[in-house]
Order: structure tokens, then C-alpha cells, then sequence
């Protein structure tokens, strides 16, 4: 019987990842640049634009898979809540950055199924640290991606105003999920942890900007 669980919970978990990479699943809430009137984009601000979305959408795709493989392994039904709201709410983003994508006539990361895949095991491995060390990865992550928001903020064409009403709100959430961990229980990780995180980031990041 339990083995029988494990396989339904896999497929279940395949079928979810699926469904990111084609963006099958739509966004519950509206765009934050929904009906925000823009003025027109130079071809060059377009393209500077759809790389750094895509590099966002890297890493929403990365954000499911941390938090669906961590719900995934994690013994705390509480934990295992919070992870799969906070996992659904980072759809929106997924969304969001999609559909921007696409209409500064850009493409996402052709890398998705190994920022999931890698990520996914990442977020397992989390969730086998128990609730300090597990809780902590993901309050790192957030502190992460909302310094890593903020820099492409500033790096966004001055004139795309709706990239960046998307991305503050994704920020505003992402603090939100931080806050929620640290609650739970989550605590700071070691240095060489958070320093090894950066690295990785670092390379996604690098990667999705081009491809």
C-alpha cells in the first residue's frame, strides 16, 4: 500500500512539472500590468526586457520545483501546507512572466526541464533536514530572490513599466513567503550553504539570460 502511494505521489509530482514547463496551469490572479497604459518599447529595450523575464521565469519555474520537492518529503502536514499554497501562489508569477515574455516577443529559458528537475531535487533534499534546517533553505531563497528582484529592477529599461509592476509585486510576495518560513520555524543556514545557493543562482541565472 505504501508503495502503491509513493507511485500515485510521483506521478502526481510529474504530471505538476509537466504542466509548469507548458504552462498549462493559467494564473489565478490578474497581471499587476494588466491594463497599465506603457509607452512603446525600442527594438533594443524589448530584447533587454524579454532576457531579464526570462531569467525571472527561470526562476519561477526553479521556485516551484524547490517548493513542491521539499512539500513532497517533508513529514510535517503543516509544512507541507504552507509549501504547497506558497508553490501555487508562485504560479501567478509563472504566469505573469510568460505572458510578458511573450509580448516583448521573447522566449523562455529552452533549460526549464533541468532549472525543475535540479530544483526539485534540491527542495527533496531540503525537506529531509528537518523543520529548522528545511524552513531555512526556503527564508534563504527568498532572502535571494528578493535581492536578485531588485537588482533587475534596476536594470530594467526605464520605459517597461509593466515588467516592473510584475516584478514588484512577485517581490511582495516573495517576502511573504520568507515570512512565513522563518515562522514556521526556519532558521539560518551556515555560510558555505548560503554561499554555495548564490553559486548556483548565480549559474542559472547566467545561463537563462542567453538561452
Amino acid at each position: 500500500m505504501a508503495i502503491a502511494h509513493l507511485l500515485d505521489a510521483l506521478l502526481t509530482e510529474i504530471d505538476t512539472g509537466l504542466r509548469v514547463l507548458t504552462a498549462v496551469t493559467p494564473a489565478t490572479r490578474p497581471s499587476p500590468a494588466a491594463g497599465l497604459g506603457a509607452p512603446p518599447l525600442s527594438a533594443e529595450d524589448r530584447a533587454s526586457g524579454a532576457a531579464l523575464m526570462r531569467v525571472n521565469h527561470a526562476g519561477e519555474v526553479a521556485a516551484q520545483a524547490l517548493y513542491r520537492g521539499q512539500a513532497f518529503t517533508t513529514r510535517d502536514l503543516t509544512i507541507r501546507q504552507s509549501l504547497q499554497n506558497a508553490a501555487r501562489e508562485e504560479q501567478d508569477h509563472l504566469g505573469w512572466c510568460e505572458q510578458r515574455i511573450r509580448e516583448l516577443g521573447g522566449h523562455t529559458s529552452l533549460f526549464g526541464p533541468l532549472w525543475y528537475a535540479g530544483s526539485f531535487a534540491l527542495g527533496a533534499a531540503a525537506g529531509l533536514l528537518g523543520t529548522s534546517r528545511g524552513l531555512g533553505f526556503v527564508v534563504e531563497t527568498e532572502r535571494q530572490v528578493e535581492e536578485h528582484l531588485s537588482n533587475h529592477l534596476d536594470r530594467l529599461p526605464v520605459a517597461d513599466l509593466a515588467s516592473r509592476e510584475i516584478l514588484r509585486q512577485i517581490q511582495t510576495d516573495e517576502a511573504v513567503h520568507g515570512s512565513r518560513a522563518r515562522e514556521l520555524g526556519g532558521a539560518d543556514l551556515p555560510a558555505p550553504a548560503r554561499m554555495a545557493m548564490r553559486l548556483v543562482a548565480r549559474i542559472m541565472t547566467t545561463v537563462a539570460h542567453r538561452l
